[in-house]
């Protein structure tokens, strides 16, 4: 079948207005027609270009999807095909560097390290029907019942097996682009809910609004053959070029910005005209790409800042806005000086983390531990929210405490501002009657017993797989392991947790009892690792995942997958500046743990522990 060339959105810096427009995240991939029969398939991409050799990935998906579909072959859909780092976001440089591989051997192990993902929004045939001319709202309701009829994945989930992934729509114009924000996507793409599907066409029935960032530059040179002008910061005392614009400028402005270019040429040749730093500009861009600027467009001159105001610094505050409603104090103040974390590292650290952490902080009574000098001073506990909190910090009271909720990423860059390092968080939100998880925590003498923590979890983990529990395990950012058991929500209560975790412990005393022990008092633990089934209890709290913690080390209490669960495994390995690199080189491990909820046999294995009690 020849494929169709895609229709295309139209650019715009602002919203349509009115009510007849659907919203959805806009994923920064490789865009792509998918189609699949009963003999033969292809997925090609916006230029025409098949990418199954490069993205074997949908090989693989075929023989499922025809099987899952086949009462409604033959399919082309609509879509992106993307690497994912969350469910909101792709990683335009690592699906370019794939894109970019020649042999089978380099693909396979690129594969093997991430699988691709097409992410779908369209649906253009069903069988012989052709829908190109049905409006958006009815396509989109037929890919949704696709999706549901084969047991697919109703929204985009990285971890997924499965290649195809269904982009929701939001109705909401502010919580599609709250979303955008917090997950730092490309931007929102927004359609009439009657758009037909224009073949080869760019719509104003469509547009995108992408999620620009911002940054100040200078301007080094004019390259005359293309028109691009070359800008660069201050990094480490020196000039550093970060890319070329050429796009934004009006005919008077690029006129102006060329003509005083040429007054103040220090050197000229076939190619460019050269200038001294002094010319100061403003852009706009998604990202940096390899250190480049990646779409950047001007702004506006900046005749008000010098041009050493220009720093790398300060476009890595561009990267990672922080909330204009939170006004941060002391950037450069030491944190860990060990690990030479300073304030606004650990700031851009709390922005990046954000869609990762803030899923298990929200609607949770919040307990903080802020170091108010850093590691260099001493510690203290915060629960009420303080008289000076700004207006936008909730709170929620529970006996005679006015708990802060941290339900918005305002609250966490505030809280981080005032040098809260640990978050730490109750076992169930504001709105759950009992709990809504089991978590171990496997606390053994000192870190140099870590071994002990993974031999523990590691005897658990059989008995749960035994009894088809779906767990999660994380660093308690310190010396231990914390196992979670996800548990649908106003289901349990605490007593009948209790009967578990403490059936749980007695089990690990009974198989080792020279290596485990429930004693609560530390001088009579000797060597042991301390079980703690106590402290899942009512009122008390557990470090949330992804906090920091107040070591010297900055380690974090990072989610793992089971399989790191080894007798290589180190807490010291997940410090602050390295988690948002791992979490794009192997992802959340606890992507689906709020999915995992509601498919807990627990309630058979109570049953089971009632009869043999």
């Amino acid at each position: 079948m020849k494929i169709p060339k895609p229709m295309l959105p139209t650019l715009t810096f602002e919203f349509p207005s009115g009510e007849d427009w659907i919203y959805e995240i806009k994923y920064d991939g490789f865009r792509a027609l998918f189609y699949i029969d009963h003999h033969e398939f292809s997925l090609i991409s916006r230029n025409g270009n098949s990418l199954i050799e490069q993205f074997p990935e949908v090989k693989d998906a075929v023989t499922l999807l025809r099987e899952l579909w086949k009462d409604h072959l033959p399919l082309l859909l609509d879509g992106e095909l993307c690497l994912l780092d969350s469910p909101y976001k792709a990683n335009f440089e690592e699906i370019q560097l794939r894109g970019r591989l020649k042999t089978t051997d380099k693909i396979n192990h690129s594969m093997k390290q991430k699988r691709a993902h097409y992410c779908v929004f369209d649906l253009l045939q069903i069988q012989n029907n052709y829908l190109t001319s049905t409006p958006y709202v009815n396509r989109k309701k037929k890919l949704l019942e696709l999706f549901k009829e084969a047991n697919l994945p109703l929204d985009v989930q990285p971890l997924s097996d499965v290649f195809v992934q269904y982009i929701k729509s939001f109705e909401n114009q502010s919580e599609a682009w709250k979303i955008a924000e917090r997950y730092m996507a490309e931007g929102v793409i927004v359609k009439h809910k009657s758009s037909k599907w224009e073949e080869g066409k760019r719509s104003t029935q469509w547009y995108k609004v992408k999620n620009w960032k911002y940054g100040f530059f200078f301007v080094t040179a004019y390259e005359k053959k293309n028109g691009y002008f070359h800008v660069s910061v201050i990094r480490n005392g020196e000039t550093f070029p970060v890319g070329l614009v050429s796009h934004g400028f009006s005919s008077e402005e690029r006129d102006a910005l060329i003509q005083v270019i040429k007054a103040n040429k220090v050197k000229e040749n076939t190619d460019f005209i050269y200038v001294d730093p002094g010319i100061c500009v403003e852009l706009s861009f998604l990202e940096l790409y390899k250190e480049a600027l990646r779409q950047p467009n001007f702004v506006r001159f900046r005749f008000d800042i010098q041009w050493e105001e220009c720093t790398w610094q300060k476009l890595q505050e561009g990267l990672h806005p922080l909330p204009e409603e939170v006004v941060i104090t002391h950037p450069d103040k030491p944190l860990w000086p060990k690990k030479k974390i300073d304030k606004q590292t650990y700031l851009f650290y709390l922005r990046d983390i954000a869609p990762y952490m803030m899923p298990f902080l929200e609607n949770r009574l919040l307990t903080v531990i802020r170091y108010p000098h850093g590691m260099l001073g001493e510690p203290f506990y915060q629960k009420n929210r303080p008289d000076y909190a700004p207006d936008f910090i909730e709170t929620v009271e529970s006996e005679g405490i006015h708990y802060i909720v941290c339900n918005n990423i305002e609250t966490l860059a505030w809280l981080g501002n005032q040098l809260a390092f640990e978050f730490h968080i109750p076992f169930q939100t504001i709105k759950s009657k009992g709990p809504s998880e089991i978590v171990f925590d496997l606390d053994p003498p000192s870190r140099n017993d870590f071994h002990l923590a993974i031999k523990a979890a590691l005897m658990m983990k059989e008995v749960f797989d035994g009894l088809k529990l779906t767990t999660f395990i994380k660093t308690s950012g310190n010396k231990g392991l914390q196992i979670y058991i996800p548990l649908p929500e106003n289901t349990f209560s605490y007593e009948d947790t209790r009967k578990f975790t403490e059936f749980m412990a007695h089990y690990l005393i009974t198989k080792d009892p020279g290596s485990f022990t429930i004693e609560r008092l530390k001088k009579n633990r000797g060597n042991r690792l301390y079980v703690d089934y106590i402290q899942h209890a009512e009122g008390k709290t557990i470090i949330c995942p992804y906090s920091a913690r107040g070591n010297e080390d900055a380690l974090i209490a990072t989610p793992l997958y089971w399989e790191e669960v080894t007798e290589s495994l180190s807490p010291v390995k997940f410090p602050v500046n390295s988690i948002m690199d791992r979490i794009k080189k192997v992802g959340d491990p606890f992507q689906s743990y709020f999915e995992a909820k509601y498919s807990q046999p627990f309630q058979d294995i109570l049953n089971f522990l009632s009869q043999t009690t």
